[in-house]
Order: structure tokens, then C-alpha cells, then sequence
């Protein structure tokens, strides 16, 4: 007797026959506009991927975009922790000028010895001009699969400009989503939202679209497939490195999604019009911000890891892809944020920046194809919150990075290209540079309006580590 057909089958017909039926052909004559389809995976970090240098995972579809796209070694998260970092993406503006400079809702230090600065709402605001909104002004359909984390039910992507959306809670499997949507027993989030970012593709192959598939892996909690846990038990390990299992199967995941995307774009014709950019929202997690779990993973050569600014906690990978403007195989070392994306595909599609909204990012247009630098002076990250580290900003100008700590106005002064792991702070040997860059970036947080740190009327010396309740 036949056994009843799994829902992933019956979606692999139905993409099956769409392909077959209409989507090989290429796109009507006279489309100009490029496609944009935008891949953030959640706590991946800058040294996860083959094409970045690690052993043992194994990202044969990320790597190939990378051959075939440009590889950034300088591209960098606005804020070490997630909601920001995607407040920036979709607003094209600093963290500390939409307000939203923790994640949502945030960590809370009770007894810390700066108060806790909190969001100035937890959300994104709906008279802000998404990156979304400006794209569907120009003539784009707009698909948001996977994590928001900007906010409850009313600002949703589906409020900020988005036509098509569904959006992911934190679980891997035995996930739920809105809208509810059937999925198979036993099914794999990074599964379900390649599924639907897939449909997405297929249904508007004849428009120019926007897709930003946000996966939530490879967040904690670590879970994956069996087989694929199972194959990297097996496989031997570098002398080197964490290289965790799960987290191993985690990593594949997402490339084996990178692949599908890149096989449906293929074979919808697509490929020569659509810019493909691959992101992370912030450094590798080693281990949960309370030490409660294993450590799963390194950032090395880079110092420390999400929630900090030092580059272990703000330093992605970035790989675009896109025919005609990229030269394949290239790489670029200039320092970008992800402020950038927001003018870059402004700028590829040909849409009007609102004139109301102010844009902290740059177009990556000259960088991508290698025609020049964006007029840009430095680079800013304001973290005003307890969590793998203290509260503090940082500026980039150049090769010279400072870091401001808030608890104790000590400054960290250090030269990346000379010392990428941020070993030898030079502020004390080095001064008037110091001053500088601590004046610029005094400047820059009046400029965007940061929250600073309060002292901390109830602190307590003896239980200043000690984390409440959000």
C-alpha cells in the first residue's frame, strides 16, 4: 500500500513541476531590476566557514558563492548582539538612532554598577522607511522566512513593507510560526523557510523581488538532524579549534539551504539578475552569556565573542554575489557595516530614498565593483549593556580601532592590521591618537542621540554579576 506523501515530497513535486512547467525560461525582455535575495544566518561567526579558513565544517555552497561573488574580510554587524543588528539592516540607520540597542527585550544586571539601559522601545518603529518599504515603492514584492525579532505581532514584517512573511520562533524543530502554517512530523526550521523562500522564488520569477531568508539557526539551543550530528562525530578533528558536532550539523544546515536557493535561482533563469548577499547578525556565541552549557565554538583569531565589541563579537562573514557588477573570486578588505545594505540595494534597484529618513550606511556599489571606496570617514558601535562584557562603543577609523568602557572610562586603543587579535592595547602609549578617536566617537553619539549609562544606585559590589529577570 502506498505510504502517504510527506509534505517536503509534496513540495519538491510542486517546485518540480513549476520548473518544468515555466520557471527555466529567463525573464522578460526589458527587466532591468536586479532581484535581491539577502541570506542572515543568527550567531554565525567570522571563522565558521571554509571559504573563511575553518577545517572541519563544511560549506561546499557557501564557499561557491564566494568563488563567485566577492568574500569581505572587514564587513562588520552595527551591534554584537541581534535586534540591532537587524534594526540596522531594515533601516539603513546606527542602532543608537532607531533606539533599539539590546536585543529584544534585553538582559537585565540588577546589582551592576551602571544601570541597565533599555531599549528606547522594543520594536521598530512603524513610521520608519524599511529597506523593504523602499524597494516595494519601487515595483518589488517583498518575502520576509524566518526570525524578526523586532518586535510583537503589530510590528511584524507583514507592517514594515513585507507582502509575503513567515516568522519563526526559537526552536529548531517542533517550531511554530505566524501564520500557522502545516508542516511535516519531525520537521527541520532551516528546512521549512528554504521551502518557503523557494515558493517565494518560483511564484514571482516574472518580478522583481526582495527576499530576506533569516534563519535562526545557528543559534542556541544546538539541535540537528541525526545523520548530519552523526557524521561529524565520526569525522575526525582538526589538532585545533572547538569543532562541536552539533554545531557542525548546524553550520551544514544552513549551507545545504545557501545550495537550494542558489539551485532555484538557477534554474528559474535568474541567476544573472539577481545580487545574492550572505550576512550573519553578530559574532559566534561560545557559550550562553550566564556559562550555563558547553562552549560550542570559537571566534579565534578574532578576540572574544558575541555581545562584546571586540571583533569576535561584531566581525561577520560577508559574500555577495552579482553578475556583471562582481568579479568572481574577488575580495574586498575596506571596512562595511551592515548600515550599507540598505543605500547598496537602494542603489541597485534604482529607488528613491525617502527624504524624511535619515541613512547612516553607504552604497557598497564602488566596492563591489571595484570602481572606488564610499565616501566614509569611520565606523561606530554604541553597546550600552551588560553581557559577555561591559558596557562601552567603539570607533573604526582606518586600520585603528577604540574601545570606550563605560564602567570605568578605561580606553582600548588597538592597530587591526598589525594585531587582528586585539592583544596590545597602545592607548597609553599612543595618547593624542586615543584622544582622537575618543572625541570622534563623544561627537558621533550626540549626532545619533546614543542612551548612555547611569550609575547604578542599587549596586552591589558582592552580587554585581548576578543576572534578574528581563
Amino acid at each position: 500500500m502506498r505510504r502517504q506523501q510527506t509534505r517536503r515530497e509534496f513540495l519538491a513535486s510542486m517546485a518540480a513541476g513549476a520548473l518544468a512547467a515555466g520557471c527555466a525560461h529567463s525573464a522578460p525582455a526589458g527587466a532591468t531590476k536586479p532581484n535581491i535575495v539577502f541570506i542572515l544566518i543568527d550567531d554565525l561567526g567570522w571563522a565558521d566557514l571554509g571559504c573563511y579558513g575553518h577545517a572541519f565544517h563544511e560549506t561546499p555552497h557557501i564557499d561557491g558563492l564566494a568563488r563567485e561573488g566577492m568574500r569581505f574580510t572587514d564587513a562588520y554587524a552595527a551591534a554584537p548582539v541581534c535586534s540591532p543588528t537587524r534594526a540596522s539592516i531594515m533601516s539603513g540607520q546606527y542602532p543608537a538612532r532607531v533606539g533599539i540597542t539590546d536585543f529584544i527585550a534585553g538582559h537585565r544586571r540588577p546589582w551592576s554598577k551602571l544601570r541597565n539601559v533599555v531599549n528606547r522601545q522594543q520594536y521598530l518603529p512603524l513610521e520608519s522607511v524599511t529597506v523593504a518599504e523602499a524597494l516595494h515603492e519601487a515595483g518589488y514584492v517583498c518575502g520576509q522566512f524566518g526570525k524578526w525579532h523586532l518586535g510583537g505581532r503589530d510590528y511584524f514584517p507583514d507592517r514594515q513593507g513585507f507582502d509575503t512573511m513567515l516568522v519563526s520562533n526559537g526552536r529548531h524543530f517542533n517550531f511554530k510560526t505566524v501564520p500557522k502554517t502545516p508542516v511535516e512530523e519531525g520537521a527541520y526550521l532551516a528546512e521549512t523557510l528554504t521551502d518557503h523562500a523557494e515558493q517565494f522564488i518560483e511564484t514571482n520569477k516574472d518580478r522583481p523581488f526582495f527576499l530576506f531568508l533569516s534563519h535562526y539557526a545557528v543559534h542556541i539551543p544546538l539541535d540537528a538532524r541525526r545523520e548530519l550530528i552523526e557524521k561529524y562525530e565520526k569525522k575526525p578533528k582538526p589538532d585545533t579549534g572547538v569543532n562541536h558536532p552539533v554545531y557542525a550539523a548546524m553550520v551544514e544546515h544552513v549551507d545545504r539551504s545557501v545550495g537550494r536557493i542558489l539551485e532555484t535561482l538557477s534554474a528559474c533563469g535568474l541567476d544573472e539578475r539577481t545580487l545574492v548577499v550572505f550576512f550573519s547578525d553578530n559574532g559566534g556565541l561560545r557559550q550562553r552569556f550566564d556559562g550555563d552549557g558547553p562552549v560550542v565554538t570559537t571566534n579565534a583569531p578574532l578576540r572574544d565573542e558575541k555581545g562584546t565589541l571586540y571583533e569576535g563579537g561584531i566581525r561577520e562573514p560577508l559574500i555577495v554575489r552579482w553578475p556583471g557588477v562582481v568579479t568572481p573570486g574577488s575580495v574586498c578588505r575596506a571596512p562595511v557595516s551592515s548600515v550599507d545594505f540598505y543605500p547598496t540595494w537602494l542603489e541597485a534597484a534604482g529607488a528613491q530614498r525617502d527624504a524624511g529618513h535619515v541613512l547612516d550606511g553607504v552604497s557598497l556599489t564602488p566596492l563591489l565593483a571595484q570602481r572606488g571606496k564610499p565616501d566614509r570617514d569611520a565606523l561606530f558601535w554604541h553597546y550600552p549593556h551588560y553581557h559577555h562584557s561591559t558596557p562601552a562603543s567603539a570607533v573604526r577609523q582606518g586600520d585603528w580601532k577604540l574601545l570606550e568602557f563605560f564602567e570605568d572610562g578605561h580606553l582600548e586603543l588597538y592597530n587591526l592590521r598589525k594585531d587582528l587579535g586585539e592583544t596590545r592595547n597602545r592607548a597609553e602609549e599612543m595618547p593624542r591618537k586615543a584622544e582622537e578617536l575618543q572625541q570622534k566617537l563623544a561627537s558621533w553619539r550626540k549626532t545619533v542621540n546614543a542612551a548612555m549609562p547611569t550609575p547604578n544606585p542599587d549596586y552591589d559590589p558582592a552580587r554585581q554579576h548576578e543576572w534578574g529577570h528581563r
